[in-house]
């Protein structure tokens, strides 16, 4: 049942950003939630995904997401679960992962991680695209 339930509550999610609900969004994610995007830099803890994703539901448009495939895994005291998914996007083919966590008896999003899905022979295309990039930032973030 907590799998079903757990589909549920990402198609919701998703839906929501699809429709630019905001709140609905954010009130399926833990008030302590992690949202990891595709790019180096979005690393965000929930109150700086809010800010960074409010003008974007302003407008009425967020992103659009739709699971394509979906696992879900639940650990034995049922109040943990990750997943993985295969997202059809704007992006086209993106994967998403991350755990939730039942709070109060509901499942709140309380880490996802967005990743680009790259074929293994595009890889090569890519890391010539980004390595210039990709080098400045291992750069900065060794001298931290």
């Amino acid at each position: 049942m907590d799998k079903k339930e757990i589909g549920k509550i990402l198609d919701s999610w998703h839906r929501a950003a699809g429709s630019a609900d905001f709140d609905a969004y954010f009130n399926l994610m833990t008030s302590d939630a992690v949202f990891i995007g595709t790019d180096a830099s979005e690393n965000w803890q929930i109150e700086e995904f809010k800010a960074y994703a409010k003008p974007h539901f302003d407008k009425g448009k967020a992103w659009n997401f739709k699971a394509v495939e979906r696992q879900i895994y639940v650990n034995d005291e049922g109040d943990y679960a990750w997943f993985d998914e295969l997202l059809d996007t704007q992006m086209k083919l993106c994967r998403g992962s991350g755990v939730l966590r039942k709070e109060s008896g509901d499942w709140k999003i309380a880490h996802y991680v967005l990743s680009l899905v790259i074929p293994n022979e595009n890889v090569s295309e890519v890391i010539l695209i980004k390595q210039e990039k990709d080098d400045r930032i291992i750069e900065e973030l060794i001298k931290q």
